[in-house]
């Protein structure tokens, strides 16, 4: 049985590696790489809690490009020759097509990626594989390693952004007529188009995408030549390593580039709020769909039933989305808590920082991929969200402005306004249903102009300006909105 690679639930590193430890008893193991100083075996329950092999091998894709640029620097400044780079070079290869077939056996007493890839390598290759640690150390391997990870990972929600954005888009553009209820303290205010509130979902993915683009370039900085924590006493090459790995540039200071996992904080920061966003708009989907509102439907795929109420159908995937804003928001507050106290320069606890990281991408892809997914089968009840728009008394605004037009201080027309909606409220009747003459009691400037001031048509037809939500500004907003994404390919 081999280990898999790690998953992502609460956990699972403790029972991976208790897994490989009953494994490995009965094997002989070469000595641990850095035994030399040590005149007793590690403890067993000191090797397992210790261990990060269980969840950090999700990074061995990434160690061995690291170590590759690494091998092909040592060449370069002369401390490998040509048959120990291509053995190097060759061996790695070898090693990563082992673990994608998973031929590969992780053992735990190798404790992690890093050494576990090493050892296989110099199985393989014999004394060559033992060179290819010069000049580094574990604390800037790794510190390269999970940059590299987080790279393609925001290169990946990238496109996973842009696309949920433009099944926004191509929603919106259905809706950019359809007049519904805008609220504020969830009391009908004024009313607005559905194409108009589904851009605001729009704008704050578009604020995401500029946060993860802007973290990635802290990220983009390479740690690999800082070596344990002062840099190292080869002459090594940094800016080609750093070019053969697509970094924009070495770390300035050794100290910093071992232990900052500022970066990853910055992530899991910029992936916390892209989860609140969706959790506010998964918030938005689950009352629109509820029976006292009835705005919108979600198609039976992704919602589920009731074990015993069989009316019910539940909008599982938004309310999901909503409950795991706080496992994003969570992996975020161990990841600031981890670096709270640490003194320069690498400190074990630092092993920590990898499962929060892991699972927050992977929560994040998994969130974006189900609302990409549903959100071009949600259809719009436009009839029900016409009606509760006139219920509220959601053109009361309207009927201020207009009289303010009429040389009415504002302040007074509120007052006028108030007691309409008060006549309104004790007949039962929407402001439009109120009589010229009624009106007019009010303030008598009031002309029969004023009802097509009071029709939700005329109402957002009135936006008409840059961020409104009349429907021509709505269909201009999509098609600069459809511009800025112009170029990105599908995830």
């Amino acid at each position: 049985m081999r280990t898999p690679f790690y998953s992502g639930f609460p956990g699972e590193a403790i029972i991976m590696a208790s897994i490989e430890l009953n494994r490995v008893k009965a094997m002989t193991i070469e000595p641990k790489p850095w035994a030399g100083r040590f005149t007793e075996a590690t403890d067993t329950l000191v090797e397992t809690f210790t261990a990060s092999v269980a969840f950090d091998k999700r990074l061995a894709p990434y160690d061995i490009q690291g170590s590759i640029a690494h091998a092909r620097m040592l060449h370069r400044v002369g401390i490998l020759n040509e048959k120990e780079l291509k053995s190097i070079v060759q061996g790695l290869e070898d090693v990563l097509l082992d673990i994608e077939r998973d031929d590969f056996f992780w053992s735990i007493e190798l404790e992690d990626v890093h050494m576990n890839i090493e050892a296989r390598l110099t199985d393989r290759i014999g004394d060559a594989g033992k060179k290819l640690h010069t000049g580094r150390s574990r604390n800037d391997q790794v510190a390269t390693d999970i940059r590299l990870f987080l790279r393609d990972g925001i290169d990946q929600l990238d496109l996973q952004i842009a696309a949920l954005q433009k099944a926004i888009l191509d929603l919106a553009e259905r809706e950019a007529d359809t007049i519904m209820p805008g609220f504020t303290h969830l009391q009908i205010a004024q009313p607005v188009t559905f194409g108009h509130h589904l851009l605001a979902w729009f704008e704050m993915l578009a604020r995401d995408r500029a946060r993860f683009s802007d973290c990635r370039k802290r990220v983009n900085v390479m740690p690999l030549g800082a070596a344990a924590l002062a840099g190292t006493s080869f002459a090594i090459d940094r800016h080609y390593t750093a070019e053969l790995l697509g970094f924009e540039r070495p770390a300035e200071n050794s100290l910093d580039a071992v232990s900052d996992r500022d970066f990853a904080i910055e992530f899991a920061a910029a992936a916390s709020l892209t989860m609140v966003h969706l959790s506010r708009c998964a918030e938005e989907l689950v009352l629109w769909t509820s029976p006292l509102f009835r705005f919108v439907d979600l198609p039976d795929a992704f919602c589920t039933g009731s074990s015993i109420m069989p009316q019910k159908k539940n909008p599982d995937v938004p309310e999901l989305v909503r409950g795991k804003s706080g496992r994003v928001i969570g992996h975020l507050t161990s990841l600031l808590i981890l670096m709270k106290g640490q003194p320069l320069a690498y400190n074990k606890d630092n092993q920590e920082d990898k499962e929060p990281l892991f699972d927050t991408l992977d929560t994040l892809k998994s969130c974006l991929r189900a609302f990409t997914d549903m959100l071009p089968h949600v259809k719009a009840n436009r009839a029900v969200m016409y009606e509760a728009a006139k219920r509220g008394y959601a053109t009361a605004t309207d009927l201020a402005d207009y009289l303010v037009r009429k040389d009415v201080p504002f302040r007074d027309a509120h007052e006028m306004v108030g007691q309409a909606v008060r006549l309104g409220i004790e007949t039962q009747r929407d402001l439009s249903e109120l009589s010229l003459a009624e009106l007019q009691r009010l303030s008598p400037g009031i002309t029969a102009d004023v009802f097509a001031v009071l029709t939700l048509e005329g109402s957002v037809a009135a936006r008409n300006h840059i961020g409104g939500t009349a429907p021509e500004r709505v269909r201009e907003a999509l098609g600069q909105a459809r511009r800025s994404l112009a170029g990105v390919s599908e995830p």
